[in-house]
């Protein structure tokens, strides 16, 4: 069975732009994982299975829709494979950092398959402004 990312943990990102990933999330990580753009202006990282099944989604849209194509270039463009180092940091490009606003203080997110990064403070301002009541009852259909 595939492990779960859950949970969050708060670190710092240091001058060089690498990140600590907490060792109970590097573990399902494995040696290796995948950072790219996410939606809402975080950052999308990936154990490796997990960013092979995402490729295969991406590669069924169908590139004849400008909205597939936008999908498809919107992740693939900015997909960068990243090695842990022996202390368990990856280093986070420069453009990855930007487009998430990361400039210190992060929180990462487990999300079942994939772990988000968040600044500290749009995390703060997204979560303050989350309302489960009104997913949960838009998606109801999912048993949730």
């Amino acid at each position: 069975m595939a492990r779960v990312f859950r949970g969050e943990a708060r670190h710092a990102i240091d001058d060089k732009g690498r990140l600590i990933i907490p060792s109970r999330f590097r573990n399902a990580l494995g040696e290796r994982c995948i950072v790219t753009v996410g939606l809402d202006k975080c950052l999308w990282v990936y154990p490796m299975a997990e960013w092979e099944a995402f490729e295969d989604r991406l590669r069924r849209l169908e590139p004849t829709k400008p909205d597939a194509r936008a999908l498809v270039r919107f992740f693939m463009a900015n997909a960068t494979e990243c090695p842990f180092d022996q202390q368990g940091r990856i280093l986070i490009p420069t453009a990855l950092r930007e487009h998430a606003n990361i400039d210190r203080d992060v929180v990462v997110i487990g999300l079942i398959t994939r772990l988000e990064i968040w600044n500290e403070q749009s995390w703060a301002e997204y979560s303050a402004n989350l309302s489960p009541e009104a997913a949960a009852e838009k998606l109801a259909d999912l048993g949730i």
